[in-house]
C-alpha cells in the first residue's frame, strides 16, 4: 500500500505551491517562512490568522519551512507520507478490532488510492487534513488499547485512556472538523468492539459495558470539542448567513450527502472547487431526503445482524457535520477534501457485506479478488490522472472550469495566474467574468484594482478597491492600497482614515503603520508618525526603509541624535540604500558634523547619481566651505 501510494503521488515531489491558500499558509506567511522560532511558537497558538485555529498544523509547517525552506517538493513529499502513515494506521486498528485482515486491508487499500483524497495529499495547505486524520487514527488505536485494558482489568487502564485524550487535542489543533470524532468513538464501542449489550453477548467477548460508562467516557472529550468548537467560531467568523436562507443550506447539505456518496463510487469530474447554485431543483432534494432517510432506516432494521452497516453509515453521515454547509463558512456546495475521513465509514459497510461464503470458496474467492485489484488499479489509475490537475495552478483552475459550471472562484484565480505571469488583459478578463457570475466577490475586485494599477488605470482600480471595501468592510488589504493611492493623489485625511481601518483589522501590518506615519508626517502630525513607524519597527526591526522613516521624522521633532541613530542602522542594514545615506547627511549637517555629511551625500551620489537632493545640499556645504 506504500509504494502503491508513492507510484500515484510521486508527481507532486516535483510540483510548486498553487496560489489558494498555499501562499496564505506557507509563502507569505512571515511567522510560517521564518521556521521554528520561540515568538512564531507562541503565535501558532494565540493567532486565528486566515481564519483558522489550528496550532498543531501551522507547527508542522513552520517545521517544513526550518528544514526545507519554501522548497516545495518536500513540503509535497511530507502530506504523501502523512497519507501513507493514516493508511497504515487505519489497516491496523481495523485489523486489531475486526481480526479480518483481508477486509481491513481493502479498506485501507481504497483509503489510500481513492481519487477524492488527491486534494488532500497534492495540496500543501491541505496539511491539515492529513495530519488531523493521521493523529485522529492514532486516537483511534490507542482507544482500542484503552479497550483492550478495560476489559482485562490491566494497570495501564489510566495510561491509554490519557493518551488517547492527549492525541484527540493533538488532532482537534491540526483541524477542527475531527470533533464528531467521539461520536465514532461510541459506534465503535457498538460495533467492531462489541462492548453494548446485545452486541457484546452476541460475540461472547465479555467486555460489555453500561451505556451510562460508554458515555462518561467521552465527556472529556466532549468538553476538547466544546473548547475547540469555541476557538474555531471565534477564529472562523461565519460568513454568508444573511445571504443565504437556511432552506438553501438545508437544501443544499442534504444534496451534498448524495452527491459524496456518488463521487465515492463514481470518482470523475472532481474539482478543486463546487460553486453553490441556489436554484436547487425541489425534486433531486426531496428524492435525495427520501434516498437518505430509507438508507438510515434499512442501516437501523439490520443493526443487529449486520451492526457494521450502522458503524459505517453513522460514520459517515456523523463526520460530515461540520462541513456539510449548514452553517455556510464559503461559497462552496462541497469539497473532495471533506470526504478524506468520513469516506472510511462507507468503505466498511461495503467490504464488510461481502458475504463469507464468496470470500472462503476457490471459486469466489479467487473472482473476488480479481474485482478488488480491478477497482483498486481503477483507483490508482484515475487518482494518477487527477494528480496531473495539481502540477500547476492554470492547470488546476482551467481543469475545473472543464467539469464545473459557472465556477466563479476557478475564473478568479486563474486572473491570478495570469496576472502574475504579466499577461494583464487577460487577467482582467478573468476578474471580470468571475464578477458577472458572483457580483459580491470582493477579492476578485480586489484583485482587479490590482491589476488595473499595474496597467496605470489608477481611477479605475481605486473604483474596484472601493467596491470590495463596501463588500467586506474588514478587507484590511483594500483599505491599505486605498490609503497608499490616497496618500500618492494628496488626499491625506482619506488615506488616514483607510490606513487606520486596515490596522483595525490586521493591527500586525507593517506596511500599514509604515504608511499611515508617512501620512501623519505630511499631515504634520510627527509625533504620532513617530508612533506609527515605531509599530512597524516591532514587526519588522530589519527594516531598513523604516528605520530611515523613523529617523528622519525624529529630525522633523528636533530629536537629532535618537535620528541619527535610526539613520545609520537603516545604512547597516542596506548600504546601498541612496536616500538613508542623504537622509543621514542632513541630520549630520544639523549636529554641525559638516565633514561626515558631505562623506553621506558623496556616498549617496556614487549610489544613484541623479539624487538632486543630495548634490545640492553637497554643493551649499561646499561653497560655504
Amino acid at each position: 500500500m506504500a509504494a502503491a501510494v508513492m507510484a500515484v503521488y510521486w508527481p507532486v515531489l516535483h510540483y510548486g505551491f498553487v496560489v489558494v491558500d498555499d501562499r496564505t499558509y506557507v509563502i507569505d506567511n512571515p511567522h510560517v517562512r521564518g521556521g521554528l522560532t520561540l515568538r512564531d511558537l507562541a503565535w501558532a497558538f494565540t493567532a486565528h490568522y486566515a481564519a483558522n485555529w489550528h496550532p498543531v498544523t501551522w507547527l508542522s509547517h513552520m517545521l517544513d519551512c526550518q528544514l526545507f525552506g519554501l522548497n516545495a517538493g518536500p513540503h509535497h513529499l511530507v502530506n504523501v507520507l502523512l497519507h501513507i502513515a493514516s493508511t497504515l494506521l487505519l489497516f491496523t486498528v481495523l485489523r486489531k478490532m475486526t481480526n479480518a485482515p483481508w477486509r481491513s486491508g481493502f479498506v485501507a487499500a481504497l483509503f489510500a488510492l481513492h481519487p477524492l483524497h488527491v486534494e488532500s495529499v497534492a495540496w500543501v495547505a491541505e496539511r491539515k487534513d492529513v495530519l488531523s486524520t493521521c493523529l485522529a487514527m492514532l486516537t483511534i488505536g490507542a482507544y482500542v488499547r484503552y479497550v483492550e485494558e478495560s476489559a482485562a482489568h490491566g494497570s495501564r487502564l489510566k495510561t491509554y485512556y490519557g493518551l488517547t485524550l492527549l492525541l484527540y487535542a493533538l488532532a482537534l489543533m491540526a483541524k477542527p472538523m475531527v470533533v464528531t470524532l467521539p461520536f465514532v468513538l461510541l459506534l465503535l464501542d457498538y460495533w467492531p468492539l462489541g462492548r453494548t449489550r446485545w452486541v457484546a453477548a452476541a460475540a461472547g467477548n465479555g467486555v460489555e459495558a453500561t451505556p451510562g460508562r460508554l458515555l462518561k467516557e467521552k465527556l472529556p472529550f466532549l468538553a476538547l470539542v466544546a473548547v475547540s468548537s469555541v476557538l474555531t467560531v471565534w477564529a472562523q467568523p461565519i460568513q454568508s448567513l444573511a445571504n443565504l436562507p437556511l432552506r438553501v443550506r438545508i437544501a443544499n447539505a442534504v444534496l451534498s450527502y448524495v452527491r459524496y456518496i456518488d463521487k465515492a463510487f463514481w470518482p470523475t469530474r472532481l474539482a478543486v472547487f463546487y460553486p453553490l447554485d441556489e436554484r436547487l431543483s425541489a425534486t433531486l432534494v426531496v428524492g435525495a431526503a427520501i434516498g437518505l432517510v430509507g438508507v438510515t432506516t434499512a442501516v437501523i432494521l439490520r443493526a443487529r445482524r449486520q451492526p457494521w452497516l450502522a458503524t459505517g453509515w453513522f460514520w459517515y453521515l456523523g463526520m460530515l457535520v461540520p462541513v456539510i454547509g449548514l452553517v455556510q463558512v464559503g461559497g462552496q456546495s462541497m469539497a473532495d477534501r471533506y470526504m478524506y475521513f468520513p469516506i472510511v465509514g462507507l468503505f466498511v459497510m461495503v467490504c464488510w457485506s461481502v458475504p463469507r461464503d464468496a470470500m472462503m470458496g476457490r471459486t469466489w474467492s479467487a473472482i473476488g479478488c480479481v474485482a478488488g485489484a480491478a477497482g483498486l488499479v481503477v483507483c490508482g489509475v484515475l487518482s494518477r490522472a487527477q494528480v496531473e490537475c495539481w502540477k500547476d495552478s492554470e492547470t488546476l483552475f482551467r481543469h475545473a472550469l472543464d467539469v464545473t459550471r459557472d465556477n466563479w472562484l476557478a475564473h478568479g484565480n486563474l486572473g491570478v495566474v495570469f496576472e502574475e505571469a504579466g499577461k494583464l488583459p487577460e487577467a482582467v478578463g478573468q476578474y471580470e467574468r468571475a464578477l458577472q457570475i458572483q457580483p459580491g466577490y470582493p477579492q476578485a475586485e480586489y484583485n482587479l484594482g490590482n491589476t488595473l494599477l499595474k496597467m496605470g488605470r489608477v481611477g479605475e482600480a481605486m473604483e474596484h478597491w472601493n467596491q470590495a471595501v463596501r463588500l467586506n468592510p474588514d478587507f484590511a488589504e483594500a483599505h491599505y492600497n486605498l490609503g497608499v493611492a490616497l496618500l500618492g493623489a494628496g488626499r491625506l485625511s482619506e488615506a488616514v482614515a483607510h490606513l487606520e481601518q486596515a490596522l483595525r483589522v490586521n493591527p500586525n501590518s507593517a506596511e500599514a503603520h509604515n504608511s499611515l506615519g508617512a501620512t501623519l508626517v505630511q499631515l504634520g502630525r510627527v509625533s504620532e508618525a513617530i508612533g506609527q513607524y515605531e509599530q512597524a519597527l516591532r514587526i519588522r526591526p530589519d527594516s531598513a526603509e523604516y528605520h530611515n522613516n523613523l529617523g528622519i521624522a525624529l529630525f522633523r521633532a528636533g530629536r537629532v541624535s535618537e535620528a541619527v541613530g535610526q539613520c545609520e542602522r537603516a545604512i547597516q542594514l542596506e548600504p546601498g540604500d541612496a536616500r538613508a545615506h542623504y537622509a543621514l547627511g542632513v541630520v549630520l549637517v544639523k549636529m554641525g558634523r559638516i565633514q561626515e555629511a558631505i562623506g553621506q551625500y558623496e556616498q549617496a551620489l556614487r549610489l544613484k547619481p541623479d539624487l538632486g537632493e543630495a548634490r545640492n545640499e553637497l554643493a551649499r556645504l561646499q561653497a560655504a566651505r
